[in-house]
C-alpha cells in the first residue's frame, strides 16, 4: 500500500498495517467479562439487602399486629392466661414471615411485677406457656412483645421487640 505524502511516496510496512492480535481480544473479552460479572454480583447483593430489609418490615409489622391484638383484648382477658394463649393460636398477619419467626409476649404487673406470664409461639403456631405471674394486679400491666428470627442474609439471629403498658380502664 502506498500513501501520497507531501514530499513524496512512502511505503508502510506490513506490521504498520495489521489488525488487533489473538492476545489483544483476549485481553479486552476478559475486562468485558469482568465487568460484566461485577455488574451481575453488585444486582445481586442488592437483592439481598432488598431481601434483608423486607424481613425487618415484616417483623416489625409482626411485632405491631401482635401488640395490637393484645391491646384490644377487654383487660379481664389480657391477664387470664387462657384467653392470651387462645389470641396467641392464630399469626398476627397473613405474612409468610410468621413461619419463620418465634414469638414471645412476656406480661407482668405493673409497676412492681409479682411474677411474669409468658407465653412462646414457634414458626410452626405452636403456644406453650412459660410462665403465670403470681398476680397480674387490676389496674396496669405491661406487655413486652418480642419476634426472633434467623435473617437470611448472613445467617445472623435479628429481634424486634415492643412494650405497651395497658391500663384496666374502668373509671372510680
Amino acid at each position: 500500500m502506498v500513501i501520497m505524502a507531501e514530499f513524496g511516496m512512502k511505503h508502510l510496512s506490513r506490521a504498520q498495517i495489521r489488525g488487533t492480535t489473538l492476545s489483544e481480544t483476549m485481553v479486552g473479552l476478559v475486562l468485558l467479562v469482568t465487568f460484566f460479572a461485577s455488574v451481575f454480583e453488585l444486582n445481586a447483593v442488592c437483592l439481598r439487602y432488598i431481601d434483608a430489609t423486607k424481613e425487618s418490615v415484616a417483623a416489625l409489622q409482626h411485632v405491631q399486629d401482635r401488640a395490637e391484638m393484645l391491646r384490644n383484648l377487654a383487660f379481664t382477658d389480657l391477664v387470664n392466661t387462657t384467653a392470651v394463649q387462645n389470641v396467641m393460636a392464630a399469626a398476627p398477619n397473613a405474612a409468610p414471615f410468621g413461619q419463620k419467626a418465634t414469638e414471645t409476649v412476656t406480661i407482668s404487673a405493673f409497676p412492681t411485677a409479682n411474677g411474669v406470664t409468658q407465653f412462646t409461639r414457634t414458626p410452626s403456631g405452636t403456644v406453650t406457656t412459660d410462665s403465670v405471674a403470681v398476680d397480674l394486679g387490676k389496674e396496669l400491666v405491661k406487655v413486652d412483645v418480642k419476634v426472633v428470627w434467623t435473617m437470611t442474609l448472613g445467617g445472623r439471629l435479628r429481634s424486634e421487640q415492643t412494650t405497651n403498658i395497658l391500663s384496666n380502664g374502668s373509671k372510680k
